[in-house]
């Protein structure tokens, strides 16, 4: 499923490794106090000693989610200890060792509570500073504009920080674009999974089922024929919904909350209705707030929905991410075998696996979760699994590394005037015009934020365009994210709070740039439905059934850009029908 859903291209060696950890994860979230639905006579038996969970889905079990974060932080508080945790600091630098620019040595952050710098040395970093948003233009505007689907403070900094310090990404054209409650973002996988609900066009027509639905997506075999649809595809077949007119799309909550009268009593329905309210007022009040404004109630008006604007991440639906060391035991790929393996620069491994378990190609840089590449659909659980394998390869890194301690390659000063810099050019400029947010020696974060959304929705194919760009939209893109880049020095910070945006800014724009990149280096349309190159409009496995890998040089701000052998490690015939 994951390999299908990512349109064939995913490290088999990673699913795998993942697979055979992630129910530990599970039992351990339950072992910590997270509720997880049960069937009925199994509520008080522990998924450990047989408790059959409650699904809504052949891979998913139901959970109280909203409770998710606070128990398992509260786990790792209790297992370092608070005297072993710095909270409220910001990382925004990685810094490479003094005698090996392939090696981490340490990072740099600063306080958002008092005026303090912090420089941490380290023989192993785990980098899991989650995935991105923010860099494409929202659909929601004005009081919405701060809606999205993803966590609003995914900075791409997992991808920019690791870049700067020279680890090779992998997929960062592989984005994600979800289709959610419209201007609420709401989920809407609980309707169709638990509820069963389904998505219906403006004549009430499972669009899905039409008949013409396969003709359309027969372009794409054999993707079209897995026994999950792929979530670009069903992406692709709802943006042609709205093409031909057939919209607006809705999901029939009607229906779906009608035929579970035929099943349950009413106190059951109650109840159930409850815990869905209660769901969204949880985990997206945004959305129970929209149907509050609308005056509508699921169970009696349809909802509308509509596709959001782009993400970049490597945990759920996306694959972008780090290239990393993966397991020795499954039968990765070692070495680079095709016609331009002479691409790849001298200094990166080859093959699958090189090293420690979740290594990056910066050696004591590790990742997990949306910070590792070619591995999807691994949510909470995979990611959880996926840290602690990557954690227990650090320890060995760092037993092996004992004697040999890192050395900082840039003196601490100079890393803290890189830093500060945005604080300096509005302490030295402040008082030039006499309205503060207006200076032609700065520029604010949220001005640069909305000048870097602009671009990449209408050159970089974001929702301004249907999704859709070509090689000529892109070279104008290039140019102007490098006059942008120009002007990030330029940022400006009046507080803490600003700095960390202005920071967040900067890490945003090199995570565009390498999405850009990796879109104009892979000549088709790889993933339908989450974009489109109207250049290149088939999916094409002879040239392009790959991974896309690129590296960034900090020093000449310029990136290289290579494939990476792609091999099934397991028949994936199985997964068509």
């Amino acid at each position: 499923m994951v390999a299908s859903d990512l349109m064939g291209i995913t490290r088999d060696d990673l699913t795998y490794d993942l697979g055979r950890h992630v129910d530990d994860s599970v039992h351990l979230f339950e072992e910590w106090g997270l509720p997880i639905w049960k069937q009925p006579g199994d509520e008080d038996k522990p998924l450990m000693a047989g408790g059959q969970p409650v699904r809504s889905g052949k891979w998913q079990i139901l959970i109280n989610g909203e409770s998710y974060k606070p128990i398992v932080a509260e786990a790792a508080r209790r297992a370092l200890g608070p005297e072993c945790i710095d909270e409220h600091v910001v990382i925004v630098k990685l810094v490479n060792d003094r005698r090996d620019p392939n090696r981490i040595a340490g990072a740099i952050g600063f306080s958002l509570r008092e005026h303090r710098i912090y420089v941490y040395r380290c023989t192993a970093c785990l980098l899991v500073a989650g995935g991105c948003v923010g860099i494409f233009r929202p659909r929601s505007v004005g009081e919405g504009a701060g809606l999205t689907w993803y966590p609003a403070w995914n900075a791409g900094s997992t991808y920019a920080m690791a870049a700067e310090a020279g680890a090779e990404l992998t997929m960062m054209e592989s984005r994600f674009v979800p289709v959610r409650f419209k201007d609420g973002y709401g989920p809407v996988g609980a309707w169709f999974l638990f509820f069963k609900a389904k998505a219906v066009n403006a004549d009430g027509e499972d669009y899905l089922a039409r008949p013409e639905v396969q003709q359309l997506l027969e372009a794409y075999f054999p993707y079209n024929r897995a026994y999950v649809t792929p979530s670009c595809l069903r992406n692709h077949v709802f943006l042609n919904e709205l093409r031909e007119g057939r919209g607006p799309i809705y999901i029939d909550t009607v229906s779906a909350l009608g035929q579970l009268a035929e099943r349950m009593t009413p106190k059951e329905i109650k109840h159930l209705e409850a815990e869905a309210w209660e769901d969204f007022l949880d985990m997206c009040i945004g959305q129970a707030g929209v149907w509050a404004g609308e005056n509508s109630e699921p169970e009696k008006r349809n909802s509308e929905l509509m596709s959001t604007e782009p993400y970049l991440l490597g945990s759920h639906s996306g694959g972008c991410g780090l290239w990393v060391s993966g397991p020795t035991d499954v039968g990765a790929p070692t070495d680079e075998d095709h016609p331009e393996a002479d691409r790849i620069p001298d200094h990166l491994p080859a093959g699958w696996n090189w090293g420690y378990r979740s290594m990056t190609t910066v050696a004591g840089l590790f990742t997990a979760a949306d910070g590792v590449g070619a591995s999807g659909h691994k949510f909470s659980s995979g990611s959880h699994a996926e840290g602690r394998i990557a954690v227990k390869a650090m320890i060995a890194f760092a037993i092996d590394h004992r004697d040999d301690p890192p050395q900082l390659d840039t003196p601490v000063d100079e890393l803290v005037a890189e830093v500060y810099r945005p604080v300096r050019n509005f302490l030295e400029h402040r008082d030039y015009s006499t309205a503060i947010d207006v200076n032609p020696h700065y520029i604010t974060p949220r001005m640069l934020q909305l000048r870097l959304q602009k671009i990449m929705d209408e050159y970089a194919a974001g929702v301004a365009t249907g999704y859709r760009t070509n090689a000529k939209m892109m070279e104008m893109a290039e140019g102007k994210l490098a006059m942008l880049k120009e002007d990030a020095l330029q940022l400006r910070a009046k507080d803490l709070h600003e700095l960390l945006r202005a920071w967040e800014n900067r890490h945003r724009i090199l995570a565009a740039e390498a999405h850009l990149k990796h879109l104009q280096f892979r000549e088709e349309s790889r993933y339908p439905g989450f974009y489109y190159r109207t250049d290149f409009k088939t999916v094409d496995d002879a040239h392009w059934k790959c991974f896309v890998n690129s590296i960034y040089d900090r020093k000449t701000k310029t990136w290289t850009l290579f494939k990476r052998k792609y091999l099934d490690l397991i028949d994936k015939a199985v997964s068509y029908k």
